[in-house]
């Protein structure tokens, strides 16, 4: 429904003395504001005196003289769209308007050059004149003289809406009105080292709207003495909770927050207010079905969010206000629908889509049928009235906007009981999601004031949905095609989605090497929800800034499990050991990864086998890999870290070792060594046993039988040689290092 959300210009028809035709003062000359702020009773009773006040606003460069306020009382009107049409007229028409009504006026003896000035008329109902049950246009006009016409005229007229039922209906309206809290994004998916991991808040602008006269806070006041449905984000309970403990700011210095007193006393008085209502709870995060209708769905994984959020909001309401929310109703923006939104909608287990009436369109009918629609596969549309939602759009802090909103708000819910009296009907209102402060005081206005009219009852979203449907309704859900083009040119595009599954996909590789997944899985899971919400409609800088530092943040916690570089390595044996460290730098342990070691040349240097890898938080540990070199030269060594599934974890790092010492040619001189080793002991037996035999064959010649002393030495004919002389092929002892730290450069490793 369009309102007047300023101040008109008008200028009435002129009312001349004698019989002439009426001329119109133009609002370009000689015309005078007026400004109906408030109408009393606002739905008055046939004992009630009605009364008016406003503002006069002198907009000529001439004094105003011997003029006066007056009332009139125009024709009942026939139907809902005459009600809007009387909202859009600007023009004084004798016709339309009415005759003024005698002795109910103010007199303004002058009113000079831009000069403004209140009024308040009064008149009792029953000089009204009203006719039967209907909605009356109510005037009020200035007329007066003015230096270049010193008759009686009307120099401007402001018009509000009067209402009237003699008598309450036989059959009532069933009236459900939603009551949205629902806020922006204000947590990141950063996490504070301690224990009770401090939330980061991107800023602290949650403070002003729960705090005393904040937009939430009077939403929560108001709400809690209205026949309403609670409409609830659960991502908006989760962050209020989380200010609730101690919090930090995103920022350069990163400053504490102060508003958890503020934030405590808000849950308090939800909790308190919610008691006796039903609770709806949306997908944690509110996220925008049309565009994941539109454009995520052709990345895979990104409608697989929808269940886990549902699930999440029913566990968030649960938790921290006490109540079983419902989460089987789905609330598109604006309403707007088209098939694909529904089949989107639907499958997140909610089969209740709330849309709106100029989405649903019922052009055939001449009356406002029940919101409830079959639309197939046990799905129901749930079709919000469009000019009752959007009654309370704009702004509501000027008293003027507020004022007639609220009167057109009871003249159309009037209106649709007159309608089709003999029909009980079952009306859903739905208004903007993020409601003003004055939004919702208007709002609340006009919810108790109807309420006391007695043309409706109200009634819960779960017995709207089950509303007997009107046979002649409209269910034709329109086509992909019938999306409103300015809607479509605010959602996340493609992009965004795909960016999305990135982020879960590092995720899930991530989660799995941690010994206390949860502590990353919830933030970021959260935040990975929050990446899809209605909230970046129409802005898209923001929305893609929020994904990229989620990512960002995910990335840098990665790179805190990472391999120490190694310079080059040498390697002085046939085998050897050789260390590679890795670094845990997060403040919980990480297992379930594996260290990988490849050579550029396993024909010369084989690196052995894959290791499991464990290690405390905040820890570097080394763990060596025994190799064997068959062959001399240089070989490039890659070390990687690779996840349970086989999937690489982190950068790569090569390393280049050098063998030495296993050249042919060193086996060759071993060899020889050997060799002559040999031929000299052989040598030497058969010189001792040339001079064995010659001893004997002196003996027998009668040489001296004592023999030389020297040559008996060893008792027993041999030489002192029994020891065995030591080898040069024989090992030296192992002294390699056993440091677990970088390799330095030019390290020989362990062998």
């Amino acid at each position: 429904m369009t309102l007047l959300t300023g101040v008109p210009l008008l200028a009435g028809m002129l009312q001349l003395p004698h019989p002439a035709p009426a001329q119109a003062a133009t609002s370009g000359s000689h015309a005078v504001s007026v400004q109906i702020n408030a109408m009393s009773p606002a739905a008055p009773g046939k004992d009630d005196t009605v009364t008016v006040s406003g503002t006069l606003t002198n907009d000529t460069k001439s004094a105003i003289t011997d003029a006066h306020v007056g009332l009139h009382r125009g024709a009942a009107l026939n139907d809902r769209s005459s009600i809007e049409a009387v909202t859009r007229r600007t023009g004084y028409t004798p016709g339309s308007d009415g005759k003024e009504i005698g002795d109910h006026t103010e007199k303004i003896d002058k009113l000079d050059p831009g000069a403004s000035r209140t009024f308040t008329v009064s008149v009792p109902v029953k000089d009204l004149d009203l006719g039967g049950d209907g909605v009356y246009p109510l005037g009020v006009t200035l007329s007066g003289h003015t230096p270049s016409a010193s008759y009686d005229q009307v120099l401007g007229i402001d018009r509000t809406l009067l209402p009237w039922q003699d008598s309450a209906p036989a059959k009532k309206t069933q009236l459900t009105y939603l009551w949205p809290l629902i806020s922006t994004t204000h947590l990141t998916a950063e996490t504070g080292a301690d224990a009770q991991q401090t939330p980061v808040f991107r800023n602290d602008d949650l403070a002003a709207e729960i705090a005393p006269g904040g937009r939430l806070q009077k939403m929560v006041e108001l709400g809690k003495n209205l026949p309403v449905t609670f409409v609830i984000d659960p991502d908006l309970l989760a962050t209020v909770e989380a200010m609730t403990k101690p919090y930090r700011v995103h920022g350069p210095d990163g400053p504490m927050g102060k508003n958890q007193s503020v934030a405590m006393q808000w849950l308090n008085d939800l909790e308190n207010a919610v008691k006796g209502h039903e609770v709806v709870a949306l997908p944690f995060g509110d996220p925008d079905l049309a565009s994941l209708a539109h454009h995520g769905k052709s990345v895979p994984s990104a409608l697989s969010h929808l269940g886990p959020a549902t699930d999440l909001a029913s566990k968030t309401v649960d938790t921290i206000l006490g109540v079983k929310p419902r989460t089987d109703f789905t609330w598109p923006v604006n309403g707007a629908i088209d098939s694909s939104i529904v089949d989107v909608a639907t499958s997140g287990g909610a089969h209740n889509v709330i849309t709106r009436s100029d989405s649903l369109r019922d052009a055939q009918l001449s009356y406002t049928p029940t919101s409830a629609r079959p639309i197939g596969g046990g799905n129901t549309a749930i079709v919000t009235d469009a000019q009752l939602s959007r009654a309370f759009e704009g702004d509501m802090s000027k008293s003027r906007n507020a004022g007639l909103a609220i009167q057109e708000f009871l003249a159309e819910a009037q209106m649709i009981g007159l309608e089709n009296p003999e029909q009980q009907r079952s009306v859903v209102v739905a208004p903007q999601r993020m409601p003003s402060a004055t939004q919702a005081q208007a709002m609340a206005g006009a919810l108790r004031n109807l309420e006391s009219a007695g043309w409706t009852q109200p009634a819960k979203l779960g017995d709207a949905a089950k509303a007997k449907p009107d046979p002649d309704a409209n269910r034709q859900v329109p086509s992909r095609s019938a999306y409103p083009s300015w809607l479509r040119r605010q959602e996340l595009p493609t992009d965004a989605f795909r960016q999305i599954e990135d982020t879960q996909a590092a995720l899930d590789d991530f989660q799995v090497v941690l010994a206390q997944p949860q502590r990353v899985v919830t933030p970021f899971g959260n935040a990975i929800m929050r990446e899809m919400s209605t909230e970046w409609r129409g802005d898209a800088k923001g929305a893609g800034a929020f994904r990229t530092s989620v990512r960002d943040y995910l990335d840098g916690l990665t790179k805190k499990v990472r391999l120490i570089p190694k310079s080059e390595a040498t390697l002085s044996g046939r085998s050897a050991t050789i260390p590679v460290t890795v670094q845990n730098n997060l403040l919980q342990g990480v297992q379930g990864l594996t260290l990988r070691l490849t050579s550029s040349q396993p024909n010369r240097l084989d690196v052995g086998k894959a290791q499991e890898i464990k290690v405390d938080g905040g820890h570097s540990q080394s763990f060596k890999f025994e190799t064997t070199a068959n062959a001399n030269g240089l070989a490039w060594v890659t070390a990687q870290l690779y996840t349970a599934d086989g999937k690489p974890y982190g950068e790569p790092m090569t390393f280049r070792v050098n063998v030495t010492e296993i050249t042919a040619t060193v086996m060759l001189v071993i060899a020889g060594g050997v060799l002559l080793l040999v031929l000299a002991g052989v040598r030497i037996y058969l010189q001792r046993k040339r001079r064995a035999a010659e001893a004997t064959e002196d003996g027998e010649n009668g040489e001296d039988s004592g023999g030389s002393a020297a040559e008996d030495n060893d008792g027993n004919g041999g030489s002192t040689g029994g020891e065995r002389p030591e080898q040069p092929s024989d090992p030296t002892p192992d002294t390699g290092s056993e440091e677990s730290g970088p390799s330095g450069s030019g390290e020989k490793v362990d062998r």
